[in-house]
């Protein structure tokens, strides 16, 4: 984004949105097929309304994982999530699976044979992207709007928020001076309630998680923070609106303040790059801003469907670098292998970790034990710094 005084806004969905509620469905039936096969295919597509679930797509694994199976993997995310409304509920929802195996054509431009080694899963173009504005190195207003929402689920989970539904929306505008955010003009908050309680409770509720959130003294004026602006929100998730699985692309990375390249992440295994590539993208930008080599970062990688090496890298410091941005993508690329194979491999991505990245962003969040976001890993961040 731009080094001047302006306004920007992003909007976050929370797991229990209908969109939100595909994707974690879709990812649980990638995390079942990596499970029972680390090399395992999946293309997978949710759609979910009024007591109703379709899922579709292809996929490669093992015998053993049947359409019945799947069908009860849709049921236990739905039931984690929370629904157990009249109009969406774990139990009493259709569920149809016509989930079937992958094409051969798509095959055989993936699979490694003889001199040719594994080729990305499509063609197409990911964007990764990280800045200083917060100490995740991602875009404040998108990294707020997710923190919002994150603490209102974990409250309805443990209890303390027994009226508050799973589905909701979160909009936060930052005021930037001098290309730094520096306070909250407007603050934004639609969440599903039970009809025992009337907007003014539901904005008590919401209140603290908005204020512990934003840094102190960040919080807008009164007159522009809004709670459920409808003055009712009882029906919601996929009751209330149909939910596809791959449509929140931009809640899912950066929140508008940086390109993407069109492609969705969820219900698609590592070899597709729209996935693993925007990942590889993320972790390579995230350790040149975490080195001190810029304040942003944004990477383009480009495949061709199945061909290895990507067309092209391209690097963008934003006027911001301390170095030469030619030199930074021959040296990223000579730090990590940017073939589908050598992305997995380096980010150790055939496990079942996907599940957990369907709600509140793929970027951003903590590394974790088991593999989970491995790409927000900083361990480049010593040989760049090294190599410059």
């Amino acid at each position: 984004m731009a080094t001047h005084d302006f306004v920007f806004t992003s909007e976050s969905v929370s797991e229990g949105h209908p969109d939100k509620v595909c994707d974690r469905i879709s990812d649980a039936i990638v995390d079942t097929y990596l499970a029972a096969e680390p090399q395992a295919r999946c293309g997978v597509e949710t759609m979910a309304t009024t007591n109703r679930v379709v899922l579709a797509g292809e996929t490669r694994g093992p015998s053993s994982i049947t359409g019945e199976m799947l069908i009860d993997v849709a049921r236990h995310a739905i039931r984690d999530i929370g629904y157990e409304q009249e109009g969406f509920h774990w139990q009493r929802a259709q569920i149809e699976c016509f989930i079937h195996p992958q094409s051969s054509d798509i095959a055989q431009g993936v699979d490694a044979s003889g001199n040719k080694d594994e080729g990305a899963g499509d063609q197409g173009m990911m964007f990764g992207y990280a800045c200083n504005e917060t100490p995740e190195l991602m875009p404040a207003p998108i990294f707020y709007a997710h923190a919002i929402l994150r603490s209102l689920a974990e409250a309805r989970h443990s209890g303390a928020a027994p009226k508050l539904g799973p589905d909701a929306k979160s909009q936060v505008t930052l005021q930037y001076v001098k290309g730094k955010p520096v306070c909250a003009t407007a603050v934004l908050v639609s969440t599903q309630h039970d009809p025992s309680i009337e907007q003014e409770e539901v904005r008590a509720i919401v209140r603290p998680h908005v204020e512990n959130v934003l840094p102190d003294g960040w919080m807008c004026d009164e007159a522009h923070f809004y709670i459920n602006p409808t003055g009712r929100f009882v029906i919601g998730g996929p009751d209330g609106d149909c939910g596809l699985t791959g449509r929140k692309i931009i809640v899912d990375t950066y929140g508008g303040a940086a390109p993407h390249g069109g492609g969705a992440f969820s219900g698609k295994d590592p070899t597709k790059v729209d996935r693993s590539a925007a990942y590889a993208a993320r972790y390579l930008a995230k350790n040149v801003v975490a080195a001190g080599l810029a304040d942003r970062c944004t990477i383009q990688v480009a495949y061709a469907i199945g061909i290895a090496k990507p067309l092209s890298v391209y690097v963008d410091l934003d006027g911001t670098g301390q170095v030469d941005e030619a030199k930074l993508s021959r040296i990223l690329q000579e730090l990590m292998d940017l073939s589908p194979r050598g992305i997995r491999t380096h980010l150790g991505l055939n496990k079942p970790i996907y599940a957990r990245t369907a709600a509140y962003g793929h970027f951003g969040r903590a590394p974790e034990t088991d593999g989970g976001f491995s790409w927000e890993r900083l361990d480049l961040v010593r040989e760049l710094r090294r190599a410059f």
